[in-house]
């Protein structure tokens, strides 16, 4: 039913919408402006119109009984950019998760018609990866549980996608962050390294395998992180590091000291292909300042995420280096870490005071 033209619609929860261009009221209702003859969704990018010329309507029926044609920018009465995105990037993942070989960007563009620049930023948008880094998210998915089940290595990596032996074991410690026979057997083989030490804000324990630092677990009870150790990694055998790891493990307390100047250091990162998503964008946070659960959920194209996204910071092995510390609530509350709320607290006030005295010097 046509709603009637109020002076007060200004003040409507649906005018809000409509000023925001909000995506989720499409199809929810419509308006139409009586000084232009046409109706348009909620999202619609023309410019915006005077309240006291706007209509709200419940139907594409009733704005087209009282007279109005659908906007030619929105098609109001057909499917939405977004639907029409979504759709696309549906069918693009098909398409790379069916492929026995890598689909090129350009092949991918023409399957969904459209130019290989314009897919490329599409994709990334929707998904937070770029196609070639959603293929490859894929291929190691499959890898990881092809070797568990497969026969063989061989075949484990011929059926993930894997072209060829040499191309497979060049990106196997990337993917498995081991030798793919080590990977098989639970990584009963691999050797890690570890340290306990203190630092300012308690005990630290620093783990690294031949590919780079693991994990750095932060705590009060230096047994409980070695067993935090254990429970990470149970198939890995565990070897207390000499004097020489001694100056890695300096390294590392000098990162929780000063957690602004980051960390020169390889990382052996491990984790889905969502965490790896939710840390890159945790890397990309500046020092000094914070990002919601939210935001982070939206930039890695996951807006609905927000629960998935805390539990990718719960799972971070590596305090600070991946500093899910600046991941705050949407009203700016510190909510739990993993390695307890005054740590949190206290990483925040030391970047904060590193950023204050580095804004100094530059205006000095």
């Amino acid at each position: 039913m046509m709603k009637t033209q109020l002076p007060g619609i200004a003040n409507d929860p649906r005018w809000a919408a409509i000023v925001a261009r909000d995506k989720n009221a499409d199809g929810t209702f419509w308006y139409s402006v009586a000084t232009t003859g046409i109706y348009c969704r909620p999202s619609c990018p023309s410019r915006q119109a005077n309240p006291r010329n706007v209509r709200l309507h419940d139907s594409i029926g009733a704005a087209e009984a009282a007279g109005f044609r659908a906007c030619r920018r929105c098609n109001p009465a057909g499917i939405s950019t977004a639907a029409a995105n979504a759709a696309i990037v549906t069918k693009a993942c098909r398409l790379i998760d069916a492929a026995a070989e890598p689909l090129s960007l350009a092949q991918l563009a023409e399957s969904v018609e459209l130019s290989p620049h314009y897919f490329h930023r599409l994709f990334k948008q929707a998904t937070g990866l770029t196609p070639k880094a959603y293929a490859a998210a894929g291929r190691a998915n499959r890898l990881r549980t092809g070797l568990a089940t497969s026969a063989t290595v061989t075949q484990a990596f011929h059926d993930a996608g894997f072209g060829s032996n040499g191309r497979f074991y060049e990106a196997s410690s990337g993917v498995l962050g081991m030798r793919p026979t080590h990977y098989r057997s639970g990584g009963a083989h691999e050797v890690l390294r570890f340290a306990v030490g203190e630092c300012s804000l308690g005990a630290i324990l620093v783990a690294s395998s031949a590919k780079g630092v693991a994990a750095i677990l932060l705590g009060d009870d230096p047994a409980a992180l070695l067993r935090d150790l254990e429970d990470r990694f149970p198939n890995a055998r565990l070897v207390g590091g000499d004097a020489a790891y001694e100056r890695l493990v300096a390294q590392v307390v000098g990162l929780v000291e000063a957690p602004g100047r980051g960390l020169a250091l390889p990382l052996d990162v491990r984790g889905t292909a969502f965490q790896q998503r939710v840390w890159l964008a945790l890397r990309e946070i500046p020092a000094g300042a914070t990002a919601t659960y939210s935001s982070i959920a939206d930039k890695i194209g996951s807006p609905r995420s927000v629960r998935a996204v805390a539990g990718a910071c719960a799972a971070n092995a590596l305090a600070v280096a991946i500093p899910c510390h600046r991941v705050v609530r949407h009203d700016g509350g510190l909510s739990g870490y993993r390695w307890g709320v005054e740590r949190k607290r206290e990483l925040l006030a030391r970047e904060a005071t590193e950023r204050g005295l580095h804004d100094q010097e530059h205006a000095a």
